[in-house]
């Protein structure tokens, strides 16, 4: 399937995840006292994530090994660092700069295979991408971060408004096509899992949590476990120089965050 028809049944499988999970949490009474202004921030939000953010990231994966897609897009924690200081004024310490440097080389070991000295990059489009869905997550953050309402609302009304904008998209591109049973499978798998109850189970961990950090700090394991999904399900011979790049790139989050 092209990137745009995935993005389009998989969102809506994340746009009815979420109101059953309002209709069952008897949350659906929120909607209704949600100003104007509440719905035009949540269909800035719904541009931002889920329509641009994975169109552009869906992209990116197509376009890049796994390998190499997954620890790129894990650099949005330093690009969050670095957007906060024009938007939410914060001030950027040495302890910072060093931390982006450190993640920013990881990103260049595996851009170009460990071949640091010939900079060789098989895709440059695609590690562009790869790094340009950090700053549309990032923004999606520091714009949620101002946001006080329901988390689970919110995020319904972003697939609401991210599922009519894919829609509007689908209409000017085109591409209005029916998959078979294996691309609907696809889709709802990604839209359940990448888009939809993992974002509800982040949620309910942080609030079951005794503090923040006991949850957060969970998420260096992410490439980690991702480069042994993506070498026994997809098969990927798992270069050195991956591993080496997910180390720079986790150890100056960590830095970062201490």
């Amino acid at each position: 399937m092209d990137v745009i028809p995935l993005l389009f049944y998989a969102s809506l499988v994340s746009t009815v995840t979420f109101f059953l999970f309002l209709l069952f949490s008897k949350k659906l009474y929120l909607l209704k006292s949600f100003s104007k202004k509440d719905y035009l921030n949540s269909a800035l939000l719904g541009l931002l994530n889920p329509f641009l953010y994975y169109c552009v990231i869906f992209k990116s994966y197509t376009l890049l090994p796994a390998q190499q897609a997954q620890p790129l897009n894990f650099v949005w924690p330093i690009t969050l660092v670095l957007l906060s200081i024009p938007l939410l004024r914060q001030k950027i310490k040495t302890r910072d700069i060093i931390a982006i440097f450190i993640s920013f080389f990881g990103v260049f070991i595996i851009s170009t295979r460990g071949e640091i000295f010939r900079f060789k990059v098989d895709s440059p489009a695609g590690v562009f991408l790869a790094l340009s869905s950090t700053l549309v997550w990032s923004l999606f953050w520091i714009y949620n971060i101002r946001d006080k309402r329901d988390e689970a609302a919110r995020l319904f009304l972003n697939f609401v408004f991210g599922s009519a904008f894919v829609s509007i998209a689908i209409l000017f591109s085109g591409k209005i096509e029916i998959p078979g049973i294996k691309g609907l499978l696809g889709a709802a798998y990604i839209g359940l899992f990448e888009m939809g109850i993992t974002f509800l189970l982040w949620l309910k961990a942080l609030k079951l949590a005794k503090t923040t950090a006991h949850v957060t700090n969970l998420i260096y394991l992410t490439p980690f476990i991702s480069l042994i999904v993506i070498h026994f399900v997809l098969g990927e011979e798992i270069f050195a120089a991956t591993i080496i790049g997910v180390i720079f790139i986790v150890g100056g989050i960590i830095l970062q965050r201490l």
